[in-house]
């Protein structure tokens, strides 16, 4: 197939009009139709339906979509990698974390990386939703589990577990809390054991509401347990590394934790000699190791 057509066929899926797509390429709409014309003809097949409104791909447009819309992502790829310059790092890095991990922890520390590197052009992506790193859906993810997708580099960076906290405004107007049963004089903040969450955080939680506990707030992401628990609303259910840059917070039920929760950063094995992609990676190297330092050094002071 032609690969000149297949752009232009593809950047008319993309847009879902001849004239838009015109204006992207820079071509007027009649050379744009001939071409996509002419590679329905060589198909034998029909791309599109046109309708009043723009048009519509076929079941065999979707098909070869998918195809280009995968060549684009990889010709993509390559045009990053010949960017990288062997001294300097710019471009856009494409990043994707949890909600809870991005919001609490890696957010707060871009300053330092920006510093460091004023031209680059982060996008940050928290979801659930594991990204396919391959497809070019992100460049480098972490993840509170080793990646099953073929084809990445991943490096485990730390662990986590989900503990009891409250501030202490909070514990001196309240009750005691020394066992597990008196949570019933506390309200609990946690997310649903059926939110999507990593599994340790559900285990611990399901157990958790086990015990007599009349007041529950459920809130699906960590961020929106933190506010609460900030707030003195109750006694919440959060990942260890919150309790650096929230000096509010204070530790309860220290026998109470749930299972090792592994972290690992991750790229494509096409991005190896990316520059950016190693500056990132070894700017939260950096953090985490000055973390786990500070956290060393608090526990020696106590």
């Amino acid at each position: 197939m032609d690969w000149d057509k297949l752009r232009i066929f593809h950047a008319v899926a993309d847009a879902g009009s001849l004239t838009h797509a015109g204006d992207t390429l820079h071509l007027s709409q009649s050379a744009v139709s001939r071409q996509v014309r002419a590679l329905e003809e060589s198909l034998n097949t029909t791309l599109f339906h046109r309708h009043a409104r723009g048009l519509i791909l076929t079941e065999q447009g979707e098909l070869l979509f998918d195809a280009t819309r995968s060549m684009n992502k990889r010709l993509e790829a390559a045009a990053a990698r010949i960017r990288d310059s062997e001294e300097e790092v710019f471009g856009e890095l494409k990043i994707t974390t949890t909600t809870g991990f991005g919001t609490l922890w890696l957010a707060p520390r871009l300053p330092k990386l920006y510093e460091k590197y004023p031209d680059l052009k982060i996008d940050l992506m928290l979801e659930e939703r594991v990204l396919d790193l391959p497809m070019r859906e992100a460049d480098v993810a972490i993840r509170m589990k080793e990646p099953s997708q073929a084809d990445l580099i991943r490096k485990r960076l730390m662990s986590v577990r989900m503990r009891l906290y409250a501030t202490e405004s909070y514990l001196q107007t309240h009750p005691p809390l020394e066992r597990l049963e008196d949570l019933s004089n506390h309200r609990l903040i946690c997310q649903s054991p059926n939110s999507f969450q990593v599994a340790a955080g559900a285990t611990l939680v399901q157990h958790l509401l086990t015990y007599d506990i009349p007041s529950l707030l459920t809130v699906n992401n960590y961020f929106g347990t933190l506010q609460a628990v900030l707030s003195g609303l109750g006694v919440g259910v959060l990942p260890d590394y919150v309790t650096e840059d929230f000096d509010g917070l204070q530790r309860v039920l220290p026998n109470v934790e749930s299972g090792e929760v592994p972290v690992y950063l991750a790229y494509p094995e096409e991005l190896r000699q990316s520059k950016r992609i190693a500056a990132f990676r070894d700017f939260v190297q950096d953090e985490i190791f000055t973390h786990r330092r500070k956290i060393r050094d608090a526990s020696e002071n106590d």
